[in-house]
């Protein structure tokens, strides 16, 4: 899968290529997506815990869509 920047929508075929990857098995496409998410929010925590305010200007990351 490519990489997309921030904003951008997802396309149709970016859904079609991870359930190809999970050999059309959705659950297992979910459940890596939700580890995924798992993840990256385990390295948000990391990243803020080494981030000074100073350098960040005060801004908090957010763990939610807003």
């Amino acid at each position: 899968m490519r990489e997309q920047p921030i904003g951008e929508a997802v396309e149709n075929d970016e859904r079609a290529e991870v359930i190809a990857y999970h050999t059309g098995d959705t659950h297992a496409a979910i459940d890596t997506l939700l580890e995924d998410i798992r993840h990256l929010r385990r390295q948000l925590t990391l990243a803020e815990g080494a981030m000074s305010r100073g350098m960040t200007r005060g801004w908090r990351p957010s763990y939610d869509r807003d």
